[in-house]
């Protein structure tokens, strides 16, 4: 796993711990890559793969890998968070977890609806247990 980018606002060693805590808790195995983006990158980022204009919080990508191995590239947007963080009156490394295990499980195959119903889906209930025992 590498963990690449601007200054991580996680320490390295952390992102790695909460990542293979939830490959184990899953019994996967993936080859991950970590990176933080800035804001500007970040919403270039969500436009040309999302459609969206505007930086977010993580965008994670399952990847092709040689001999059918599991591989995803999962970036996040330390800036995001933080406001995301400040709103929901949320430590700032509290939300950096939750977007590592949130990453780690799109890289998975897990997905959630937009709007009203992600906070309600087996994936954000899933992500939620990994973050209380993590965070």
């Amino acid at each position: 796993m590498s963990v690449g980018g601007r200054r991580p606002a996680l320490p390295p060693g952390t992102v790695r711990r909460v990542a293979r805590a939830v490959l184990a808790g899953e019994r996967r195995d993936a080859d991950l890559s970590v990176t933080f983006l800035g804001p500007l990158t970040m919403r270039r980022l969500n436009h040309r793969y999302k459609g969206h204009d505007a930086p977010t919080d993580v965008i994670a990508f399952a990847l092709p890998a040689p001999e059918r191995r599991l591989a995803g590239d999962i970036y996040i947007c330390a800036r995001v968070a933080a406001g995301e963080a400040r709103r929901h009156g949320i430590a700032l490394r509290e939300e950096l977890i939750r977007l590592v295990v949130h990453g780690v499980l799109h890289v998975l195959g897990y997905d959630h609806p937009d709007g009203d119903g992600r906070t309600r889906s087996p994936m954000w209930r899933r992500q939620e247990r990994y973050v209380d025992r993590l965070a």
